[in-house]
């Protein structure tokens, strides 16, 4: 289920490219047949069972990737999924064909709903706060989908601030957690949960990342910010999903830890006083998003509040009320988006008349509110009576239960606020003039709001399946059982009922009185606040930044230096570790390796004393093929052909950058910085030189990399520094190649502000008359100013023909910058060079190469190509973008990593075989060489984009800048274009 979440988001943008707003409809199935399979494992859950599977992900820190459903996991996928069925049925009326980035958005939307599902299914802990972490982010983008309104920018970077502070806290509260409890499988600590005062502190700061996912105060602002959502955003992620995630975190744990005082205080107390100032707050709201939107902030406190309370009753209360919760807030929501795009307003003030124009909305509004007022027969009703029962204890049990009341009461105001003002007649308001909505606009608010009807006449059939949860809860000393049902007798909680609708209706009539005394009786606000702290925070990070920050890289990275030799040296001499028993120093192996240390030493020192920067580069990389030979007669041909083919390419970047530097350094620094700088230079290379000999000298037990050679015939290689990078250390690669995939993404971003680049050099037959000063040029052809230029004949006729077979984007370049040496050689080069990579490639797991070292050799045949051909020869030579290089490398590399995981018995587990070629052989194929494959790809991604960054662009700006200088040279001639072409 969760894969196919993930796939319907990756074609989802071509989906709506294909079909446009009827994509919403296809991608509905998805989340669909989430639900259908959840409804089906009924059966299983209410027999007492639950499904699991996992797969170990890192055993030596018990980590693993495991997915647990029970009743309460059952819950909420059929929440997440249910709503996000309908919601995508909706937006599939919702949105028009031309919505811009409605593609970006059908994506991110269903991406969103498979994080959420993997949220409520996660039995592990580090797993669980994955998912938390990537609702985050989808959320971030859902509500800032209007990009050009500064608003929607606004609002999203508020939410991912709020709730991804709170994500950081309780991360740190799980690692606690699991760190104590020995393991991170969450089905295991409810089983065994441990005890201490550690473990309060961990379940303090995991209440905090609930608390600010769920937006209880005082983390309540981001939410109301994030009306600037669309209005399915608004449904599903603030009344069905994202926000339900914190809830759904207190109701996994509270089982495990109802007598935890951190745990029941913090729920009960910000979740009553979140219920009462989020009631309080949407009586005073006259747009009605915000009207629900403070309503949703009461709401989920009422939840927290129940679900966090510890105790049976409060348990069955609780996850009813979710249920409830999702079945009438959802609808409104979507209701509100119906009547904005039939009217184009949501201000109650200017609505007037809409019971009548729209009537299935309208009725569609009437079962839900009566839900969320708590009114018969409704499921709200049902759950907020079993609610009102859980608190007949003591007086902590009477402040909790008179803070519901309250809340509850404000609850029917703002109900009865909604339904006036959507939909009623007013007397100074003319009657709106609006279009209906569809059968299938309306649908899936009407389906939803029927459910909620249905919930509370069978709401006795719901409750052998909630009570499953419930009974995970301890009684409350004293209680008895409770059951959910519609109709209980004329007990307390009928009769706290009727309060709360006297008392909500009292509310709703004095509604102009309220609003006056809540707006001048609201002394903070939440948003303002934030602001300040932000504009706090930002002016402590300038002063901080003016004071340490002084833009010299020689002081950072003296203060580094300085900073790593006295506290590491003064261990060193404090406690002598040359006093052991250690083997002599050995000078060297073989007297050749002096050669290559002489070089090094020599180019480092030459460096210091170069004024121009080509020459110090020069030396720097002479130094790096000097480390190169030092591994190649260290016995490491793999290292030291990594190591020149990087040099190389380094060498490459920081010319084709250089050009846009002045030739020489600045001034030279003073005669004591340079003893300075020489000190600490000496010092640093001194202490780490001797901690590396130490170490090494100083083992006790045997090298481990005597086990490597039998490691790698295991994996089916011969190349053991191949076999460590694509089996043994197989995560670090990982690791590394998304690190070059985000410095490709970097390097770009700093050189591109628009990523289309014309791909062919300028061609065709040019037809010009070269006349003489003051002459027209001749009909159908082109006068071209050569300047100062001087042609005695007057009617030469000057027609280029441009050569497309090979280096055709060379013929754009200058003719001093041409050599047609360079670009015959380069002919003969390219594809020996291309033939070499592949070799490379192939061999790497038997010999010397791998998809690294093949990927650069690439590179470099690409480079060749371009600085014979410039950059119109790169684009026409490299035709695929860089950037599907890069994703499709990516994407093949961890196809195959997880692919261990599905077809093997770990994440990147590696296998190999042979293969009959007839006459050709039997290669030995290994699914590490697939690995290689996308490492390979996603290289030559890479230095294509190097290459476009910092070699086509710079070039594209010394055209346009010799263009505006040749220009200004000449009064009144026109700005050049940004594309300048010969």
């Amino acid at each position: 289920m969760l894969i196919a979440h993930f796939i319907a988001a990756a074609i989802a943008p071509l989906l709506v490219r294909l079909w446009g707003r009827n994509a919403f409809l296809a991608l509905a199935v998805v989340p669909g047949a989430a639900t259908v399979w959840a409804l089906f494992q009924l059966p299983t859950i209410l027999g007492g069972g639950a499904l699991s599977g996992s797969v170990e992900w890192a055993p030596a820190f018990s980590l693993r990737l495991g997915l647990h459903m029970d009743v309460l996991g059952l819950v909420m996928t059929l929440i997440a999924a249910g709503v996000g069925t309908l919601i995508l049925v909706y937006c599939a009326r919702y949105f028009s064909d031309s919505e811009p980035g409605l593609g970006r958005f059908a994506g991110v939307f269903v991406a969103f709903a498979g994080a959420m599902l993997g949220l409520v299914l996660a039995d592990d802990l580090i797993q669980l706060f994955v998912y938390w972490e990537l609702t985050t982010v989808f959320s971030y983008l859902l509500i800032g989908h209007s990009t050009e309104l500064k608003e929607s920018r606004r609002s999203a970077m508020t939410a991912l601030t709020v709730t991804t502070f709170g994500g950081l806290t309780m991360l740190v509260g799980m690692i606690m957690l699991g760190e104590t409890a020995g393991t991170y499988v969450i089905s295991e600590i409810v089983a065994a949960p441990p005890e201490g005062v550690l473990i309060e502190v961990a379940l303090g700061l995991i209440m905090v990342g609930a608390m600010s996912k769920s937006a209880l105060f005082p983390f309540s602002l981001w939410l109301p910010a994030a009306m600037r959502a669309p209005t399915p955003v608004s449904g599903y992620l603030h009344a069905a999903a994202m926000v339900k995630a914190g809830v759904y975190l207190v109701a996994r744990l509270t089982p495990a830890f109802p007598d935890s005082a951190v745990w029941t205080s913090m729920a009960l107390g910000f979740g009553v006083l979140t219920m009462v100032l989020g009631g309080w707050k949407a009586l005073r709201q006259y747009d009605l998003k915000l009207v629900l939107a403070y309503g949703t902030i009461s709401q989920l406190g009422f939840l927290i509040a129940l679900l966090g309370t510890g105790t049976r009753a409060a348990a069955l209360a609780g996850i009813s009320m979710l249920i409830a919760h999702s079945l009438f807030k959802a609808p409104l929501f979507l209701v509100v988006g119906i009547i904005d795009h039939g009217t184009g307003t949501r201000d109650l003030r200017e609505l007037s008349g809409l019971r009548k124009s729209m009537p299935g909305t309208f009725w569609t509004s009437v079962l839900a509110l009566a839900s969320m007022a708590g009114l018969p027969p409704m499921l709200g009703f049902a759950a907020k009576e079993l609610a009102f029962g859980a608190y007949e204890g003591g007086v902590a049990d009477t402040v909790v239960l008179v803070g519901m009341v309250v809340g509850s009461t404000l609850t029917v105001a703002y109900t009865l606020r909604f339904l006036w003002g959507a939909f009623f007649d007013k007397p100074d308001v003319a009657p709106t003039p609006v279009h209906g909505p569809g059968p299938l606009f309306l649908a899936p608010a009407a389906l939803m709001a029927g459910l909620s009807l249905l919930g509370g006449p069978l709401s006795s059939w719901i409750d052998p399946l909630l009570a499953l949860y419930a009974d995970s809860v301890p009684l409350a000393p004293g209680a008895y059982e409770t059951h959910l049902a519609l109709w209980h007798g004329f007990e307390l909680p009928l009769l706290l009922s009727a309060v709360c609708l006297a008392g909500g209706f009292l509310l709703f009539r004095v509604r102009s009185t309220v609003v006056w005394i809540g707006t001048r009786a609201s002394v903070v606000d939440p948003d303002r606040v934030y602001r300040r702290m932000l504009a706090g925070l930002e002016n402590l990070a300038l002063q901080v930044t003016g004071s340490t920050q002084r833009g010299s890289l020689p002081v950072y990275l003296g203060t580094i230096l300085v900073s790593l030799v006295v506290v590491a040296g003064y261990w060193v001499i404090s406690e002598p570790i040359w006093d052991g028993d250690y083997p002599p120093v050995r000078l060297w192996d073989t007297p050749i390796q002096i050669i290559p240390a002489v070089i090094i030493a020599a180019t480092a020192l030459l460096t210091l004393f170069m004024r121009r920067r080509l020459f110090a580069v020069i030396l720097v990389g002479t130094g790096g093929y000097g480390m190169a030979a030092m591994f190649y007669l260290l016995g490491a041909p793999d290292l030291a052909l990594t190591q020149f083919l990087v040099e190389t390419v380094s060498l490459v970047v920081f010319v084709l950058v250089l050009r846009r530097f002045p030739s020489h350094f600045s001034a030279p620094a003073l005669k004591g910085r340079r003893v300075w700088n020489l000190a600490i230079g000496v010092s640093t290379g001194t202490l780490v030189a001797a901690m590396t000999w130490f170490a090494l000298a100083g083992r006790q037990e045997t090298s481990i990399s005597e086990l490597y050679p039998e490691a790698a015939k295991e994996a089916g290689g011969y190349n053991i520094i191949s076999v460590l990078l694509v089996d043994v250390r197989s995560w670090d690669t990982m690791g590394e190649i998304s690190v070059l995939v985000a410095a490709a993404a970097g390097v770009a971003s700093l050189m591109f502000v628009r990523r289309t680049q014309p791909r062919k050099a300028p061609g065709g037959v040019m037809a010009v008359s070269v006349t003489s000063a003051g002459q027209e040029p001749a009909e159908g052809r082109t006068r071209i100013d050569l300047g100062g230029l001087r042609m005695a004949p007057e009617s030469l006729h000057v027609k280029p023909q441009w050569n497309h077979t090979w280096l055709p984007g060379a013929d754009a370049l200058p003719t001093e910058r041409r050599s047609v040496i360079f670009e015959v050689v380069s002919r003969f080069l390219f594809p020996v060079i291309m033939v070499i990579s592949v070799y490379l490639l192939l061999t790497g797991h038997g010999a010397v190469g791998g998809g690294f070292a093949g990927g650069i050799v690439a590179g470099l045949a690409f480079i060749v190509r371009y600085l014979a051909g410039g950059r119109y020869e790169l684009y026409n030579t490299a035709w695929v973008q860089p950037g599907v290089l890069i994703g499709l490398g990516l994407a093949i590399s961890t196809g195959v990593a997880i692919g261990g995981a599905i077809f093997g018995d770990e994440v990147l587990a590696g296998g190999d075989f042979y293969v009959n070629l007839w006459i050709l052989g039997e290669p030995h194929i290994t699914v590490s060489l697939f690995f290689d494959i996308g490492v390979y790809l996603l290289v030559i991604g890479l230095i294509l984009d190097i290459l476009r960054s910092l070699g086509a662009r710079i070039d594209e700006q010394i055209e346009r800048d010799a263009a505006r200088a040749r220009a200004t040279a000449r009064p009144g001639a026109p700005e050049p274009a940004e594309e300048v072409t010969s």
